[in-house]
């Protein structure tokens, strides 16, 4: 079972996810809380897979309770998936650069959401299709900014490769069939990479590839 924790300040949305979740025969809500300061105390007592995250909630915003759960200064992160009504670019920036797995938008079927909460627990990245590849755009031109990070990647050829395909926002049956392999070797390439690198999901391997200037 995927152990879900609901956080939004509205009852009614709050409600609705919960109803959603809990009739899935894999899902199982482990809680609800309506702030952020809540949502953080309530996810360290609970440890739920997978944190269901507002971004507009009183006390501390979801970016923040995102922040202190799944940073990377978290000793055991916890996966947050932000759901909001606010489609902003700085939003979806902040809410990744926090540590969130993946980001929703609460007008998205309930199927979206069911694949996301599924998607972030078996540990890949999910944002919604309306920002995908623009917002790795627009977060890739952030990190250049700042300058890319020294030092060596301990990765073969081929898993360089795969890592700057993941940074350009393709997903795994795209880089089967660029790289005219199966989609079985993708995900053992992707494993190997996250693991080889300490990294949670796809979207730390994107922050990663940018930063390390692996990706024009």
């Amino acid at each position: 079972m995927i152990r879900v924790l609901v956080c939004d300040d509205q009852a009614l949305i709050r409600t609705g996810f919960a109803t959603i979740i809990d009739a899935q025969p894999d899902l199982e809500v482990a809680g609800e809380c309506a702030d952020g300061l809540a949502a953080v105390a309530d996810a360290r007592r609970l440890e739920p897979d997978v944190v269901v995250m507002d971004v507009r909630m009183p006390g501390i915003d979801g970016i923040e309770a995102t922040r202190r759960l799944a940073g990377a200064e978290v000793d055991r992160p916890i996966k947050v998936l932000v759901v909001t009504t606010f489609n902003i670019d700085e939003y979806v920036y902040r809410a990744l650069r926090a540590g969130a797995s993946g980001f929703l938008l609460k007008d998205a079927p309930p199927a979206h959401l069911l694949h996301g909460i599924r998607t972030v627990a078996a540990g890949a990245a999910l944002l919604a299709p309306e920002v995908t590849r623009q917002l790795i755009g627009r977060y890739a031109t952030r990190i250049r900014a700042a300058g890319p990070v020294p030092g060596a990647v301990p990765l073969t050829a081929r898993e360089l490769e795969v890592l700057r395909l993941i940074a350009t926002g393709l997903s795994n049956a795209e880089i089967a069939a660029t790289l005219a392999i199966s989609h079985e070797t993708v995900k053992t390439y992707v494993s190997r990479i996250l693991t080889k690198l300490g990294l949670r999901d796809r979207v730390q391997a994107v922050v990663y590839a940018y930063r390390r200037g692996l990706v024009a």
